[in-house]
Parts: C-alpha cells; sequence; structure tokens
C-alpha cells in the first residue's frame, strides 16, 4: 500500500487508486466535468489538472495512479491557473442563459466559476459559436447543444450501461455537438440517468423542466417502491409535492442509476385519488369521519364479530407494498384472532424486466413479508377468499391491496359481498373501496419511516419526506392504533419501536435496528 502526500496531508491508500480517488478520501475535492466514478475515465476535460513533485507538466488526477512516495498539488498557484485557462476555453461559446437554465443552482460550471476563476470574459458574444437549442432527443429529455461541454459523460453512459449507444459527438473542433446518431431516438429504460450525470444544463428532464428551482427543494433519502430491486433514492420535494425522484448512490442494490419507470413513479403517489380521511358505510354511500372514530368503530365491530364467532373469524390481506412495520402490525393484529393471513404479490401479465436493474416483481417487499412468514403465493390468497366465500371469515382487513382491480372482479366479488365487514386501508381509492365498510386513509412510502426487503434479501430504510395529505396517516401508526383500539396491550410510539419487536420476534431481522441498516441497508440475518 503506497504512502502519498496530497495537500501537505500524507496518507497510507491501496495501490492502483487513482489521485481524485485519493484526494476524495481526504475530503479533498479536485474540481472535474468529465470523470465520474460509475463510468469508464475519458480525461478529455483537463479540469483536474494536478501538480506531482518531480513530473514536469501537470497530470490528470482522474487517469494517473498513485504510487509509493507522491507528493501531489491540487491547489497551488499552478494548478489554479490551469483550472482558469480551462474554465475561460469552455466558457468561450458557453451561452450566457444561467438565469433561465434548469440546471441553476446544481451547476458545475457556475460552482467552479466561482471557486475558480472570477474573471470576465475575453471573448465577444457576439463571435460565440451557435448551435441548436432545445433539441427533443426523446419522451425524457431535451438537448441544448450550446450549453455542452463535450465531457461525454451522456455517450458513455449509453455505451457502457443502458449499452444503446442512441448518442455520438458530430464535427470537430469547436463545432462539435452531441446528437442522436441517425435512425435513432433516445427511448431507452434509463435515459433519464443522462440528465443526472450532466455537469452542465445542456440536458434537461421534460418532467421537471421549469417546475422548480432547485434551492426550494429539500432532499429526502429513501428507497424507490416500484420493483423489487428496492433502488436508492433521493425523494426532492417541496410543501407536500414531490417534484422529482434521483438515483442514490449504493454498490449493492443500483450503483448510481434508476430506471424511468421509477424515476416517474412518484406521479402514481400523488394526485387524484389520493384519500385524504376515514370513511365508514352508511347505507348505500360512505361518509367522512374523523380517524379516531373511524379506529373505534372497527375496532369494536371486529371484537363483536371475534366474540361472536370465535377463533378464526377475522383475516387479512396486506399488499406486498406495505413496508416490513405495516405488515409485522397486520400479522399481529390476525394472529390475536387466529385468522388466515396472506399476501398480496401481484404484477401485472405483461410486466417486464432486464438484466440491469428493472424486475419483473413489481413489488417492493414481497420479501420482507415472506421473511415475516406472510405467505405471498396466489394459492394463501385464494384460501382467505374462499374462507370469506365460505363464511369461516366474516371480518377482512386488506392493507394496500386492490383485490378487485388486480385480480377482476368476477374473482373477488363473492368473497367480498359475503363479509359482515371489510376494512381498507390504503392511499387512494381502489375498486375493492367499491366494497368497503370502512377505509382508513394511509400514507404512501414517500410519507412514511420504515423499511423494505428487496429481492436479494436486503432490509432498507424509508424516510418521510413529509406528512400524508389531508386527514391520512401512516400505515403502521393506523395499525397500532387499530390494535390498542382492539385491547393490545403494546404501544408503537414510532416506525422504528415496531421494527425493533420485529427484531426481537422474527430471526430473519435478529439483531436489525435502524441504526445497523445505515444509508445503504443490511442484509436479513437469514430467511
Amino acid at each position: 500500500m503506497p504512502k502519498v502526500t496530497i495537500d501537505g496531508r500524507e496518507t497510507t491508500l491501496e495501490d492502483g487508486l487513482t489521485i481524485i480517488r485519493a484526494a476524495e478520501r481526504l475530503g479533498i475535492e479536485v474540481p472535474h466535468y468529465c470523470w465520474h466514478p460509475g463510468l469508464t475515465i475519458a480525461g478529455n476535460c483537463r479540469m483536474c489538472l494536478v501538480e506531482i513533485d518531480k513530473v514536469p507538466k501537470l497530470q490528470i488526477a482522474c487517469n494517473t495512479r498513485i504510487t509509493e512516495g507522491m507528493v501531489v498539488h491540487t491547489q497551488n498557484d499552478r494548478v489554479k491557473r490551469a483550472q482558469q485557462s480551462v474554465l475561460e476555453f469552455l466558457l468561450v461559446n458557453h451561452p450566457i442563459d444561467c438565469p433561465i437554465c434548469d440546471q441553476a443552482g446544481e451547476c458545475k460550471l457556475q460552482d467552479y466559476y466561482m471557486d475558480f476563476d472570477k474573471k470576465p470574459s475575453r471573448f465577444p458574444i457576439e463571435e460565440k459559436v451557435r448551435k441548436r437549442k432545445v433539441v427533443d432527443l426523446g419522451p425524457q429529455v431535451v438537448l441544448d447543444q450550446e450549453r455542452c461541454i463535450l465531457c461525454l459523460r451522456c455517450t458513455r453512459f449509453l455505451d457502457e450501461v443502458a449499452k444503446s449507444s442512441e448518442l455520438g459527438v458530430f464535427e470537430r473542433g469547436d463545432r462539435a455537438f452531441i446528437d442522436l446518431a441517425p435512425g435513432k431516438r433516445l427511448d431507452n429504460l434509463y435515459s433519464g440517468n443522462i440528465v443526472d450525470i450532466c455537469p452542465v444544463g445542456a440536458l434537461t428532464n421534460k418532467d421537471f423542466r421549469f417546475q422548480a428551482r432547485v434551492w426550494y427543494l429539500k432532499q429526502t433519502d429513501s428507497v424507490c417502491a416500484f420493483c423489487a430491486n428496492g433502488c436508492n433514492i433521493e425523494i426532492h420535494h417541496r410543501e407536500g409535492r414531490i417534484y422529482r425522484f434521483r438515483p442514490r448512490h449504493n454498490p449493492a442494490v443500483n450503483d448510481y442509476w434508476m430506471c424511468d419507470e421509477g424515476r416517474m413513479g412518484y406521479h402514481r403517489i400523488q394526485g387524484e385519488g389520493r384519500l385524504l380521511a376515514a370513511q365508514l358505510r352508511d347505507g348505500e354511500t360512505l361518509r367522512t369521519v374523523s380517524c379516531k372514530e373511524a379506529l373505534d368503530t372497527v375496532a369494536a365491530r371486529l371484537q363483536t364479530i371475534s366474540e361472536r364467532a370465535g377463533e378464526g373469524a377475522i383475516g387479512a390481506i396486506v399488499s406486498a407494498f406495505a413496508s416490513n412495520e405495516e405488515a409485522f402490525l397486520v400479522a399481529r393484529l390476525v394472529h390475536a384472532a387466529g385468522g388466515p393471513l396472506a399476501g398480496h404479490a401481484w404484477s401485472p401479465p405483461d410486466a417486464s424486466g432486464d438484466d440491469l436493474l428493472i424486475k419483473r416483481d413489481k413489488n417492493p417487499n414481497r420479501r420482507g413479508l415472506e421473511a415475516l412468514g406472510i405467505p405471498t403465493s396466489a394459492e394463501a390468497i385464494t384460501a382467505v377468499l374462499d374462507a370469506a366465500r365460505s363464511g369461516a371469515v366474516k371480518a377482512l382487513v386488506v392493507v394496500g391491496a386492490d383485490l378487485a382491480g388486480d385480480l377482476g372482479r368476477e374473482t373477488v366479488e363473492s368473497a367480498l359481498e359475503a363479509l359482515e365487514l371489510l376494512v381498507l386501508i390504503d392511499i387512494s381509492r381502489s375498486e375493492t373501496a367499491l366494497y368497503a365498510d370502512a377505509i382508513l386513509a394511509s400514507s404512501s412510502f414517500a410519507e412514511t419511516d420504515g423499511t423494505f426487503t428487496n429481492h436479494a434479501g436486503r432490509v432498507q430504510r424509508l424516510r418521510q419526506a413529509f406528512p400524508p395529505p389531508g386527514q391520512a396517516m401512516e400505515g403502521w401508526r393506523l395499525l397500532g392504533g387499530l390494535l390498542e383500539a382492539c385491547g393490545d396491550s403494546r404501544t408503537w410510539p414510532s416506525a422504528e419501536a415496531v421494527f425493533a419487536e420485529i427484531a426481537a420476534e422474527t430471526k430473519a431481522f435478529a439483531g436489525l435496528g435502524y441504526g445497523e441498516l445505515d444509508d445503504q441497508g443490511t442484509p436479513l440475518r437469514s430467511g
């Protein structure tokens, strides 16, 4: 392991590490544009030039490996002059449209200009090379060729990660530009990632374009809920509204990327159809009530049914979109009554997947339900519905599952209509709500704390970006309140407290806690 000195700080690091990575370990930022840790090294922007003792010329930090005794300077006068020259070169033909650029606030040209240059342009504005603006590349992405600094991150991503190669470089010198390859359109499943990695405002996302200034947005780390992979994401939000999802690095799950389906998934959890308050059936209609009244009413009816019909009269079906905490509390509610329990892990018949990130299983927590001992097979669902048809199950609690919409009304209608009590806990109105006697408005995964377990058995944290809208409540809080109203002796003040109970009672989660999960999750202990 070579010993190196960077800006006067000596350290020992593994052999083969590049200078830019070594400096990163010491908390030293070497400015760069073309280098990205998830892509091959291009070395074409020259912004990361550093001085190495006994080496006559400045060297690029992105592709120079550390050696024993190496002494590196990243901030001396010679390096700063080189950075200023590179910035001036990049800005010669760059348009002065920062006020209307969506990248403002997270643009490396802006940041580095303020850090390393701050000099007026010596090039007449009228002599700048003009290129095409607002170039429609595909369903997700717009290109501004004038803003492009030819870092080639986008072309490398499409060649190396997406392996679709829709973009290329055309012409030469200061006339060179990025554009679509002949006969192609940027319409792959990962196109949004090139917007994330673009260091300037050349590539923008049609969905986010002109929607919000980034300095007004708050950021919350979470996990994507739209397939079993569980990609790590950042939720960018403001005042209870999500504006975008962006991938968060996790080498064990999604590296630096996410798919476009997950990226656009936030539209499915906000907007029309959200349940904003509890409802109880009054004849042919549902009337809005307080959450407490709904919980007390449901608890009283469940207890009456249990006392009259005996063990096994209360069953439940919990969606694999529910968190581990919600599933655990559902199981506790049903096990106390001795009734049947099943997990609803449904994916569309035409669900697609690939070898990169997208799984055909569109359920984010199927593995979590199974680790909690909740069967997720079609046979398990059928058994619960058959028990309802026969009258053995008289009350059914359904959490997050649209049985009528997913399985078809003709499949479930006779079972749901045979029930004395159907309790639905969900985030939006569904076809199943037509049969419900009580509806409790719940939270989406972006509005609650909790955990998902992905297809590989990695338990990962959900963090609440903002509270649920209206009078809706977090799912774990609703179920904990229902258990309390039913006379359960335990109370759960937080999702973390529920998870602690899971770890204490379930072998697969033994010894785990929110602290152990950190930012990138932890594998199940077993199961």
